[in-house]
């Protein structure tokens, strides 16, 4: 087995992970699968920024863990979910590192969405 490379965010892929003040509420078929006032913002280099919410905060029942995985080379390993209840679209619509690398450390167990697999991520401001 070869080992996975690891990389160190730095000035050419800059990672940065700051809570969110505001309230972010997902939404899939007209159900809240998630509403998180805890919430992290997760900025990566030129990417569009990603809310990591608290699994606490989201209603695991309507999400269905996929054997999708893929594997970034500054966050680690990554695992899906499924929204059985938005259907074909709504499939691996939500991602988590569960054990992801210490630069990154703060994302460990929450959870993200696709904004095109879900019907609306909303930040209603405090």
């Amino acid at each position: 087995m070869t080992a996975k490379p690891v990389k160190i965010p730095g000035p050419d892929h800059p990672i940065t992970v700051t809570p969110n003040p505001a309230r972010v509420i997902v939404t899939v078929a007209g159900r809240v699968v998630a509403d998180s006032r805890r919430a992290l913002t997760l900025r990566e280099a030129s990417y569009a920024a990603v809310q990591y919410l608290p699994r606490e905060d989201a209603d695991m029942a309507l999400l269905a863990r996929t054997g999708h995985a893929t594997y970034c080379p500054y966050k680690g390993d990554c695992s899906y979910f499924s929204i059985p209840v938005g259907g074909t679209r709504a499939i691996n619509a939500v991602w988590s590192y569960e054990a992801p690398y210490a630069a990154v450390a703060q994302i460990a167990g929450y959870l993200a969405f696709y904004p095109d697999r879900v019907d609306r991520i909303e930040e209603v401001a405090p």
